[in-house]
């Protein structure tokens, strides 16, 4: 069923809560010289201790609990031993099962100092998804969604990653319907209320195009600029939507974290 009932939604909203709950206390730790395997093991740890599964570990061959995407990796990227370094960009995906039902975040960390360029591109991508956001209404459709998002990103010139897709959320990880971040009013499918999506634009500095990596899962910018990846679950609703994850509880871990660049808050739209 593409629409929930209220239990079901209720149930989503508490995996997707624990969701947030991880990407905060990812976001605690984060800092220089730390690996992203280190992230992945703490990740599995939390959400296991409270009564979940991570949803990405064997989803379709995937090895890990997490992904781990840094720099010009947009999505997918291989939790591995090396070091984060000062100015890296690190989005990180998290998924957990529970009670039936999957929750699903993603959040871009900027470690230490980067370009302002970099920082306008962290800020558009987040700025995109709350226009993505507030269309995704009753009586909307998907086109709605993505028309938001490519709107804002282009007033930038950044580059919408069209490979990727956001998507519906359930007890599949993925569901219908597709939430493409690109597209026209009026167009895609109908949004109905308690229809449960997951909207997450990626954005490129560059170029839109992307490439597989060797390992067959970490999408790659064909130009080698970097991608930011955000990723909030939502409900749809006659009114406003009601937002399942909490951008909040990370934000207030990230401002705490003296190695995260979180200075892009203060920055004003062009």
């Amino acid at each position: 069923m593409l629409t929930k009932t209220e239990k079901e939604i209720s149930l989503i909203a508490e995996s997707a809560l624990l969701v947030s709950k991880t990407l905060a206390q990812l976001a605690s730790i984060i800092k220089p010289g730390i690996t992203t395997l280190t992230l992945d093991k703490y990740a599995n740890e939390y959400i296991r201790d409270n009564g979940a599964t991570p949803s990405f570990y064997q989803f379709e061959g995937f090895p890990f609990h997490i992904c781990t995407s840094v720099n010009n990796a947009v999505v997918h990227g291989f939790p591995n031993n090396e070091p984060l370094r000062e100015g890296d960009l690190v989005s990180v995906d998290v998924g957990a099962y529970k009670n039936g039902y999957h929750g699903d975040q993603a959040y871009t960390f900027v470690i230490g100092e980067v370009s302002n360029e970099i920082l306008n591109l962290v800020r558009v991508t987040k700025e995109s998804l709350a226009h993505g956001i507030e269309n995704a209404k009753h009586g909307n459709r998907t086109g709605d969604i993505g028309y938001a998002i490519q709107s804002h990103v282009n007033k930038f010139g950044f580059g919408i990653v069209q490979d990727l897709v956001g998507h519906g959320l359930g007890k599949e990880l993925h569901e219908k319907p597709d939430v493409p971040n690109f597209g026209r009013r009026g167009d895609g499918k109908l949004l109905q209320e308690n229809m449960v999506l997951a909207i997450e634009p990626m954005i490129n500095l560059g170029s839109a195009k992307v490439y597989l990596a060797k390992d067959n899962w970490t999408i790659l910018t064909m130009d080698g600029e970097p991608s930011v990846h955000f990723e909030q679950d939502i409900c749809v609703r006659k009114g406003s939507p009601i937002i399942l994850t909490d951008f909040g509880i990370i934000e207030n871990a990230e401002m705490a974290n003296d190695n995260l660049n979180s200075s892009y808050y203060n920055q004003k739209s062009n």
